[in-house]
């Protein structure tokens, strides 16, 4: 009895060994840009229709990360994460354990899948001390892009676009696919374009729509900013 287990407490460990390393590891960094120039916040920059802005908030939730390899293989990652452009340390997501493949694809949805908005408040990046939770509405927002403008009508000549919602019709949650060249890397560089958000298929007047913060327009923001994401060779 005792050799059988021995061999089986052997057994275990070589398995576990073996599962081990056949795991990899997988940083994701996220660079947000305006067009061709790197985003720093309280800067200013120009949309398409000429109208000068200041930058003061950009932070966002990914969810369900999906690695596809070119046998159809997915590996998930259920999880969401928030990304701040104020919170430099957020913008690398360090994922464990990732089965070692060649991988063409990653996918991911921008915002909070619905099972995670039913929950209610949450703890780690779904914490409601993150600001990104509608405590009215229970629900979470899925994207924050805020600054100033003197075109805006608002206050302060301020413009807010707190945009999230998964119940049709004004399911802003969108889906994100990004091919990859065939790749055992262990770093993936993502470029984030603000601009997108602002422009394409609609674009954002400051003078006509200065706050979004609830349903209302919201989709229009969540169809601008699903082609925001582009790999960076």
């Amino acid at each position: 009895m005792r050799q059988k287990a021995t061999i089986i407490i052997f057994l275990l460990h070589f398995v576990t060994i073996n599962i081990f390393c056949q795991s990899s590891e997988l940083y994701i960094n996220f660079e947000h840009y305006f067009n061709a120039e790197k985003i720093i916040l309280d800067s200013s920059y120009t949309n398409t229709l000429n109208q000068k802005f200041t930058l003061t908030k950009f932070k966002y939730y990914i969810s369900n990360i999906q690695l596809t390899t070119s046998q159809g293989k997915n590996t998930l990652i259920k999880q969401s994460f928030l990304i701040n452009e104020d919170d430099s340390t957020s913008k690398q997501i360090h994922l464990t354990k990732i089965p070692k493949n060649e991988y063409f694809s990653i996918s991911f949805i921008i915002g909070v899948d619905s099972l995670h908005n039913c929950n209610g408040a949450q703890s780690g990046a779904l914490d409601p001390v993150n600001a990104m939770f509608w405590a009215w509405n229970t629900g979470y927002i899925f994207l924050k892009l805020e600054g100033k403008s003197a075109a805006s009508t608002s206050p302060g000549h301020i413009f807010e676009y707190h945009i999230g919602g998964y119940k049709q019709p004004a399911n802003c949650i969108r889906d994100v696919h990004l091919k990859l060249k065939p790749t055992t890397k262990t770093q993936l560089n993502i470029r984030v374009n603000i601009n997108e958000i602002l422009q394409t298929p609609t674009t954002i007047d400051f003078s006509k729509l200065s706050s979004v913060t609830d349903f209302n327009n919201a989709t229009i923001f969540a169809d601008n900013y699903a082609d925001m994401f582009s790999i960076i060779d």
